[in-house]
């Protein structure tokens, strides 16, 4: 398990989550050492459009115009849901 600052305090990702993104999302492999950055100074935060505890940080890939994007779930457990690389950023801010 491994543990990152972001703006709201300290996430989570488990082994679990981090198989989970690998497995779902191989592309991210090359970005879990980017993870830090994306939530700790992120480019922009998104609240999800589904669920009013989930917020989704994204930072740009430099020379790409791609974002890589962390799903976190904020409760009483603040974790990592999911991460995967995008070209556009949600709509909806925080």
């Amino acid at each position: 398990m491994r543990h990152f600052a972001s703006s709201f305090g300290s996430v989570e990702l488990t082994d679990e989550r981090l198989r989970h993104i690998i497995t779902f999302h191989p592309e991210v492999k090359l970005y879990v050492k980017f993870f830090k950055d994306t939530l700790s100074k992120s480019d922009t935060v998104r609240q999800s459009n589904t669920d009013p505890q989930v917020k989704i940080y994204y930072k740009s890939l430099r020379r790409q115009s791609k974002f890589l994007a962390i799903v976190v779930k904020t409760n009483h457990r603040n974790f990592i849901l999911t991460a995967y690389i995008t070209t556009k950023i949600q709509h909806k801010p925080t």
